[in-house]
């Protein structure tokens, strides 16, 4: 089966027409003025407001994650993401393509799961729900059209997903590990934070993810300018590298990026610093 762009425009997008199945992962985090837990705001309301026409809502908070996960955002197994996959219509032959409307690792968090669970026709619509309108394309409201019967195989790709052990082994040796998130919360010197601890995995370096984006338009960078943010850090044209953010999110975007630019495969630090800051064993580095 041919492969689909890993981004694709809002012309790109309407030109496939009906062939194709679009997905609204809008998601919003608050903190508490202790920091401590952020809470999660699926953007469901707003999605029956206006979305892309016969678009459906990826609820990553429930549908997308595991329940029963200690730390939210927990990747599901593949048996439970199949069961979601399905009931969003999603079939092995689909072409998927994913958006956000609240930055877009939300987007490129969605690609990162199917393609962790064997999905590889799934693109991120560049610039989200602004850019399509921007570009003159048709919204709708209220709830799409439920999906026929599909079905769903997941093959699950360990290689996509890092783990505790195999971080600390990498950032001990000197290994490429990065961290997406804003220089304040690497350092350690965020007034408010949502983990067990401030600071970073010793031996990571940083590239915030945001910054791989167009602050003006939502859109990502030209490809230059990518590749040359994500090799000053490893990211392409290196050996194995991973990144990590505070619970898998916005580390799925310079993981997305990296692909992008090169085709490079960079895991995913899933339970990230919620997960390692826990661990009163496991050392962090801060400043």
């Amino acid at each position: 089966m041919p492969s689909v762009p890993p981004l694709l425009s809002a012309d790109d997008l309407a030109a496939l027409g009906d062939d194709v199945v679009v997905l609204d992962a809008s998601t919003h985090l608050t903190t508490s003025s202790d920091g401590i837990p952020y809470a999660v705001h699926p953007h469901r309301e707003e999605f029956l407001a206006e979305h892309i026409p016969g678009a459906r809502f990826a609820d990553l908070a429930s549908e997308l994650s595991d329940p029963e996960g200690r730390f939210a955002f927990t990747l599901p197994s593949p048996e439970a993401f199949a069961v979601a996959a399905t009931a969003l219509g999603i079939a092995d032959g689909s072409h998927v393509v994913v958006y956000s409307n609240t930055g877009a690792a939300w987007a490129t968090r969605v690609w990162w799961l199917l393609r962790v669970f064997g999905h590889e026709r799934v693109s991120v619509l560049d610039g989200g729900l602004r850019a399509w309108r921007e570009a003159g394309h048709p919204v709708e409201v209220g709830e799409s059209a439920p999906p026929g019967a599909v079905t769903f195989t997941p093959r699950f790709r360990p290689e996509l997903v890092a783990r505790t052990d195999e971080v600390s082994a990498m950032a001990t040796a000197g290994g490429t590990v990065v961290c997406a998130l804003d220089p304040a919360t690497f350092r350690g010197e965020s007034e408010v934070s949502p983990y067990s601890r401030r600071g970073r995995i010793p031996g990571s370096s940083n590239l915030p993810g945001s910054t791989l984006v167009d602050r003006a338009t939502g859109r990502l960078l030209d490809r230059d300018t990518l590749a040359e943010e994500l090799r000053e850090c490893g990211l392409v044209g290196g050996e194995r590298a991973v990144t990590y953010c505070g619970g898998g999110i916005a580390a799925t975007l310079p993981a997305f990026a990296a692909y992008l630019v090169s085709g490079a495969e960079v895991a995913v630090y899933d339970g990230s610093l919620s997960e390692w800051t826990a661990d009163p064993d496991l050392p962090v580095a801060v400043g």
